[in-house]
């Protein structure tokens, strides 16, 4: 029987992904190892308890006791706090989603390759922060890491079979958000709730904000860099309202291959999750006549910042990925916490950049995931005073 884990199991990626594998048997079909989540530990309960789960942690260690006691007389171990996630990560699996948002899913995911794992790969902050050293631990284990990013499956999917020297370029597509139709000058005024609408996909809160301000393309962008070994410039991003094409490969011979599907990510795990088979899936069929017609623009830089820090972060490389995503976070906190504006993030992000240029040896790449982890806490304590001053002048 199938061995699978699920970190970050009650956010919006690991609820699709349980619903698939309940799906597929659930518990008859699959051995789970370890699911967590965060403070609904009634949801985490609920999962474990039909999957008899042999563990299931929340990252917060104050939830314990409700955990426990959601879980009593179902034989599902209950743990909490961030090392006990990490452990969890190091119990043997064959199949691992890695969905905790930000930087707290490095050290599971790392974790989890150590056993020769497949990792199935959403949290993205993995390979922006430390790309080389994951790709590398995944070749030391014999792990596999497949994306699960609509993005980058659409990639990994439209590259299989070919020859990768004459692949020319990627085009990876981008919503433009819950604000993609406001004017350049009402953006500063927006809040987090309008923010937090996505008019395509349904996702958490956070994921949400910065696809409305394109961090999340941006995060994506550096992604790919990574994963795919692209160069900078083989990496083109447009604006794509309908989210009905994922992603574009194109090749030397001037052929350009796209991803079509419905906005729903449960295609992309459950390719991930069924691979290197394809099973049929519970998401809606394309009907290209009912959509009528797809529409692409080019991004406009100075609505989307984002887009043009995030290549300063690639020519820079080194540390740049880590303090990137952990300024990234931070200022996503500060607006809402309703300390900055919306468009205040960018330059909160582009200021931490510039400030630690000059603190730490940013061109150099890190040696190990707890230089990696050194640099994320620096810079969340660089982010969080220029956010503090910039709620000063407001």
């Amino acid at each position: 029987m199938r061995r699978i884990s699920i970190f970050g199991a009650t956010g919006s990626i690991g609820q699709s992904s349980y619903d698939l594998i309940a799906r597929a048997g659930g518990a008859e079909a699959f051995e789970t190892v370890a699911l967590t989540g965060g403070r609904n530990v009634a949801l985490l309960a609920q999962m474990a308890r039909q999957l008899r789960a042999k563990v299931a942690v929340t990252a917060h260690e104050d939830c314990l006791g409700d955990l426990r006691e959601a879980l009593a007389g179902s034989g599902v171990e209950a743990a909490a706090g961030q090392a006990a996630i990490t452990d969890a990560a190091r119990r043997p699996a064959d199949w691992v989603m890695s969905a905790i948002v930000g930087n707290a899913g490095l050290a599971p995911s790392f974790a989890a390759l150590g056993s020769g794992a497949i990792l199935a790969l959403a949290n993205k902050e993995s390979l922006v922060s430390a790309g080389k050293l994951l790709l590398a631990r995944a070749g030391a284990a014999g792990a596999t890491i497949l994306p699960v990013d609509s993005e980058h499956s659409a990639i990994f999917q439209a590259l299989h079979g070919e020859d990768r020297s004459a692949l020319e370029r990627v085009i990876i597509t981008a919503s433009g958000g819950a604000l993609r139709d406001w004017p350049l000058e009402k953006l500063a005024t927006a809040t987090v709730a309008e923010a937090s609408k996505h008019p395509n996909w349904a996702m958490g809160q956070r994921i949400t904000i910065d696809s409305a301000s394109m961090f999340n393309k941006a995060m994506e962008v550096i992604e790919a860099h990574e994963f795919f070994a692209l160069t900078p410039d083989q990496i083109e991003v447009v604006i794509h309202p309908q989210s009905i094409v994922h992603a574009l490969v194109g090749f030397n011979d001037g052929a350009v291959m796209a991803h079509l599907g419905a906005p729903d990510m449960r295609h992309a795990i459950g390719y991930a999750l069924n691979w290197p088979a394809r099973k049929t899936l519970p998401v809606a069929r394309l009907d290209l006549a009912a959509l009528g017609g797809l529409t692409f623009s080019a991004p406009d830089l100075a609505r989307f910042p984002a887009l043009r820090l995030c290549r300063e972060v690639m020519a820079t490389g080194g540390a740049a990925g880590a303090i990137f995503t952990a300024a990234k976070e931070t200022a996503l906190d500060a607006f809402i916490a309703g300390q900055i504006g919306f468009m205040d993030m960018a330059g909160v992000v582009e200021s931490t950049l510039s400030r630690l240029t000059s603190e730490i040896a940013i061109t150099d790449v890190p040696s190990a995931l707890e230089q990696v982890l050194q640099i994320d806490h620096l810079t969340r304590v660089r982010t969080a005073e220029l956010a503090a001053q910039m709620a000063q002048r407001r």
